[in-house]
């Protein structure tokens, strides 16, 4: 008998080499799951419901785990979980789900943010410091362009093992928030790498290094090479993980079914 759950994290990623656990490596997975054994019997490795890269920032992501046994206190669970993780961690939720729910396949769309510092303040630190004056107007009109297109190789990490390049953005906008200049991008799906290079090629038409016509030249190019160069991993974020809806609570109810 297995019992799943999804837990509901953040993690702020500096001291980071990503999610995904690696050899020689230190990793939010790594760490997360070795706290976990210490409170319940796991059947097998955890699961997230993406791979950020070394560096990049989580306030919402989800994982999915199987213990060989109900976890009877989910309160005292996730307590003692934050008791034991690094500052860098927090466990927010336990969720019961049924044992063919998947953190990944299940999710219906991711939203990440960049941040750019524009002015430099020593209390942000997961921000990008760059002061150049850029062309938010322009910017956005190039995010608006992202909506009209579905091959996103351009902005792709190259020779990664991925079924397709297409994915289907749904929102893409640039807003100042104070010092900050925010970026917030959603879709069902992103590529490796594929935020840090959308961002660093429109700065560089948010600079006039280019026009809007060579930015539609950049994407249906389907070429990595044209593209501007990725933008340094401390200020993306993944904000937010979205599920069907009402899902949870199905998936409450197909937990205790088994």
């Amino acid at each position: 008998m297995r019992y799943r759950y999804f837990l509901k994290i953040a993690y702020e990623g500096t001291d980071f080499c990503g999610w995904q656990m690696q050899p020689n490596a230190s990793t939010v997975q790594q760490k997360l799951q070795e706290t976990m054994q210490i409170f319940c019997q796991l059947d097998g490795d955890t699961l997230g419901c993406g791979r950020t890269d070394s560096g990049v920032h989580a306030r919402d992501f989800y994982l999915h785990f199987d213990c060989v046994s109900p976890i009877e206190d989910e309160g005292a669970f996730i307590y003692k979980l934050n008791r034991v993780l690094p500052d860098s961690i927090a466990v927010y939720q336990l969720y019961k789900v049924g044992n063919d729910a998947h953190c990944r396949f299940d999710a219906m769309s991711r939203t990440y943010e960049y941040h750019i510092l524009q002015t430099k303040n020593p209390f942000i630190k997961n921000a990008w410091y760059q002061h150049t004056a850029l062309d938010i107007a322009l910017m956005n009109e190039a995010g608006h362009l992202l909506g009209s297109y579905e091959d996103f190789t351009s902005f792709s990490k190259s020779n990664t093992q991925v079924f397709t390049n297409n994915c289907k953005i749904t929102q893409a906008f640039w807003e100042q928030r104070n010092d900050t200049l925010v970026f917030t991008i959603s879709a069902n799906r992103f590529l490796r790498n594929m935020v840090r290079a959308i961002v660093g090629s429109m700065v560089d038409l948010g600079r006039h290094k280019y026009n809007l016509q060579h930015f539609k030249h950049i994407i249906e190019s389907k070429n990595r090479s044209k593209a501007g160069l990725s933008v340094p991993a401390q200020g993306l974020f993944l904000t937010q993980v979205a599920y069907p809806e009402n899902y949870f609570d199905l998936q409450a109810k197909l937990f205790h079914q088994t």
